[in-house]
């Protein structure tokens, strides 16, 4: 067995779990009730699936051409982007009320997200003078 022939079936391989995880995410954005849980759907699909398939790429043009840095370059993007994405579109769901409530928090604490501060407050009866 030669490096190419180790190296095709690393691709294979990468290539099946990209295609597996971007299978799973579509059936999860179709079959998830509520937005909430919707988007956890894709945001497994922008790391697992895609990575996963970037790695099939970077293995491929390593092995059968010049290898490049672009997929290194694409997978850090997605996989910084994508959790805040998600964490934005989240904050904005709970804000608009479209999801169920949070449960309470624990021992006097407070979410984060629903948390209204006074300086905000005192912010906002300044702009309305």
């Amino acid at each position: 067995m030669t490096i190419t022939d180790i190296a095709s079936y690393a691709i294979g391989v990468f290539l099946l779990i990209g295609a597996f995880f971007s299978l799973v995410g579509s059936i999860g954005m179709l079959k998830l009730p509520d937005s909430m849980t919707r988007l956890h759907a894709p945001t497994k699909v922008g790391t697992m699936g895609i990575g996963a398939l970037l790695l099939a790429s970077m293995t491929y043009a390593y092995t059968f051409g010049d290898g490049s840095l672009r997929e290194i370059l694409i997978m850090a993007f997605l996989f910084v982007t994508a959790p805040i994405s998600a964490n934005f579109m989240s904050k904005v769901n709970i804000h608009r009320k479209s999801c169920e409530i949070p449960p309470e928090a624990p021992q006097d604490q407070v979410w984060s997200t629903l948390v209204k501060r006074d300086e905000d407050a005192a912010q906002k009866d300044l702009k309305t003078l």
